[in-house]
């Protein structure tokens, strides 16, 4: 395996080959995910390192010491051959990181192989592909946080120890000196605990960065903006707390603490900044000077952190590792975000270059991360993705299918009436024979006034239980906003009637799961999801010309879903879900019809900086779909290209104008060339009202349906965690 290693004598840094380590009893083989850089500590090593032998020796008086002891006992050749053989040796780099457990040692029962898990310790979690780290310096990851933000594990446990060392109250106003990754992360965690924050810091970039995440004011300490700040939040008094959180040899910080510290206030150290306290000034207000060691409780003592005798949680509330975990589980609250401190992400191949730019300041970062390579045999990450599930379709006792008198119309309501209704759907029912558009519902009285004119529609409300409640309504037409699909189509189903919604169904597990149970409650399954793309005609067309298959398919299929306008509602992510949650169930469901399955794992990748996304799909028999979803090709391609591969036969789809399949002879068949693309809209209207007329199986299975619906919502997931997600059924 490789791991970042440093040489002290001449400061060679190298991605090493060494040994994988092993499993010993007491903790558990971790295959790292994303490591953590600190940018204080580390790169304060790294330019140690490259040093002078004087200049390593003026910045480290305390190993000097032990050098002028070792040489009154040992005397002069053994200990320079000591020194010597110590210096001109590698040493690790890291103590920070998330990963998957790979095994399992004797003793542990807390967590089991595939778990993912934040680790810590300078001697445990390196910059390396495996470590193996004992009980007490792990914590598992909750629930849905991504290992990328799990890696600030140890930062945050150093962070939330001082925090506690300074005994904060709610109200209080605090001081931190230093916005860099460990005066950023405190000061977030002094606002979660509601304290008003004043930070200082040189760097304006840095200043603007933490008032952006909850602090109250920052600025440079040596301008009168942070002295302003602090008479104006104290009222002239000082602030309650002062948190030392920087670096370097300036004794600026220490007297900064005592002119803005109130009477008998606290000063915590936390960096590792000069510390030549003024005497008057400390003794004046009696200032109480406390020191963070580390993580917490547990640190440096042998017994607890390599033997895991834990102390008792009556005397020592918090240890190290229940720092560790209560800092995850503030992240994964939303309490906490470590996002907006990533400066940059490398790969880990990269770690030697990335240590280079960090210390010749091109690269200008608070936090940095390595991110590992997958392993080939899907050891790692993948096994640590959560299983998303697909929930069951269980069908109550009543009768699926409405009853409705023979021969006549089947009448339709529509909720919603806005682009897409007008222009993909009510044009084709308007216009077939045996429907009658009843009764149309929006939101604004003119809306559904400007669509009863236009399509014919016998009412137009903007009562929505007044159409459920009608009995002579076959089904209900749902095209509002993604966000609402779900209610509506839940109330109409309780309701009684057939239901037609446009994709997305959900937008979350919790929405399909109340969809299914409104299925069961009521006993009614007629549901039609809006997947066209399967009824149309030159795709039904090409399948007949491929034919059946015998072995595992690959398929490929490029979306270029193009940029929207600025100001489409399709943007608001926070509401109404990323663009591919509204609308990557269309070419999921695509693949799934022609693989004749339902996706068994997702796999997504997202390109940086936009939202452009590599979707992979698993079938039962082994069959692959990759869906490229992007938002930054050319204007003049075409949207939707689709190939698909399997027995020497290849099936190409050119957006819905051309399919050509080519089989083992060299032969291809190309369609007409249509008027215009059809997407299948019409056929899937027409299938979806002669079931309702006939009483007959919905177009679609409702298992498939919800199937599509979860892999739409697994892309997320899998986004989330970094890795593969699987599907199983819930029970």
């Amino acid at each position: 395996m490789k791991q970042v290693v440093q040489n002290y004598k001449s400061g060679e840094l190298a991605l090493l080959d060494v040994p994988v380590p092993g499993c010993k009893p007491g903790g558990v083989l971790v295959r790292t995910a994303y490591s953590l850089i600190s940018t204080g500590t580390e790169l304060m090593k790294v330019s140690e390192a490259g040093m002078s032998m004087l200049g390593k020796a003026r910045s480290r008086p305390d190993q000097v010491a032990k050098v002028v002891q070792s040489v009154a006992t040992n005397g002069v050749p053994a200990t320079y051959r000591k020194v010597m053989g110590k210096l001109d040796s590698y040493t690790p780099l890291g103590y920070s990181l998330c990963g998957v457990v790979e095994q399992v040692g004797a003793g542990v029962d807390d967590v089991k192989v595939g778990d993912l898990v934040a680790c810590a310790g300078n001697e445990h979690a390196l910059h390396a592909e495996l470590n193996w780290v004992p009980k007490n310096l792990y914590a598992p990851v909750p629930d849905g946080l991504a290992p990328r933000d799990a890696a600030f594990g140890t930062v945050g446990s150093i962070a939330m120890q001082g925090v506690r060392q300074g005994e904060s109250r709610l109200g209080e106003v605090a001081l931190v000196i230093g916005l860099g990754l460990i005066g950023q992360l405190v000061a977030q965690l002094l606002t979660a605990s509601g304290v008003r924050v004043v930070g200082a810091d040189p760097d304006p970039a840095r200043c603007e960065l933490a008032e952006r995440l909850g602090a109250a004011a920052c600025g440079d300490p040596a301008s009168p903006a942070v002295e302003s700040a602090v008479a104006e939040l104290t009222d002239g008094h000082g602030v309650d707390q002062v948190y030392l959180a920087a670096g370097g040899g300036s004794n600026q910080p220490v007297e900064l603490a005592a002119r803005l510290c109130r009477d008998r206030g606290r000063v915590v150290d936390i960096g590792k900044c000069r510390l030549d306290l003024p005497w008057n000034a400390y003794y004046e207000k009696e200032l109480d000077v406390r020191f963070s060691r580390s993580y917490g409780p547990g640190r440096y003592d042998p017994e607890y952190e390599l033997e895991g005798r834990d102390y008792p949680i009556g005397y020592v509330r918090w240890t190290e590792r229940r720092n560790l975990a209560c800092f995850l589980d503030l992240v994964a609250r939303g309490r906490v975000d470590v996002g907006p401190l990533i400066s940059h992400t490398a790969a880990f191949d990269d770690a030697v270059e990335t240590y280079r730019r960090l210390e010749d300041g091109e690269l200008k970062a608070v936090a940095v991360l390595f991110r590992y390579p997958e392993q080939a045999d899907g050891a790692g990450a993948s096994a640590a993705a959560p299983t998303v599930a697909v929930p069951a379709v269980r069908r109550g006792g009543r009768a699926s299918a409405a009853v409705r008198a023979a021969r006549t119309p089947v009448r339709l309501a529509f909720v919603g009436a806005g682009n897409y209704a007008s222009s993909m759907l009510l044009p084709h029912l308007a216009r077939r024979d045996g429907v009658e558009l009843s009764t149309v519902v929006t939101t604004t009285a003119l809306s559904a006034a400007n669509a009863q004119r236009k399509f014919g529609f016998a009412g137009a409300t903007t009562d929505l239980d007044a159409v459920l409640g009608d009995d002579s309504v076959d089904a209900v037409f749902v095209v509002t906003r993604h966000s609402s699909h779900a209610d509506l189509t839940r109330k109409a189903l309780l309701a009684g009637k057939a239901v037609f919604v446009e994709k997305p169904l959900a937008l979350t597990g919790e929405e399909l799961t109340g969809v299914l149970a409104a299925v069961e409650e009521s006993g009614n399954d007629r549901l039609q999801v809006g997947f066209n793309r399967r009824f149309a005609p030159l795709l039904r067309q090409a399948e007949q010309r491929f034919g059946p298959r015998t072995g595992p398919a690959s398929l490929r299929y490029l979306v270029n879903a193009g940029r929207l306008d600025q100001g489409s509602w399709y943007l608001r992510q926070d509401t109404e879900g990323s663009r591919f949650a509204g609308e990557g169930g269309h070419f999921i469901d695509t693949a799934s019809r022609l693989l004749g399955a339902d996706p068994v794992s997702v796999y997504a990748v997202a390109a940086s900086g936009n939202e452009d996304l590599q979707v992979v799909l698993g079938y039962p028999d082994g069959s692959t779909a990759t869906i490229g979803y992007v938002t930054t090709g050319a204007a003049g391609f075409p949207k939707e290209t689709l190939d698909l591969v399997a027995d020497g036969k290849v099936l190409q789809l050119d957006d819905f104008v051309r399919t050509s399949v080519y089989d083992g002879r060299k032969r291809w068949v190309s369609s007409r060339l249509p008027k215009a693309r059809d997407k299948g809209q019409s056929a899937e209207l027409a299938a979806f009202v002669r079931a309702v007329r006939t009483g007959g199986p919905m177009p679609v299975p409702l298992e498939s349906l919800v199937a599509t619906t979860a892999a739409t919502l697994a892309v997320r997931a899998s986004l989330a965690c970094g890795a593969p997600v699987p599907l199983a059924e819930a029970r």
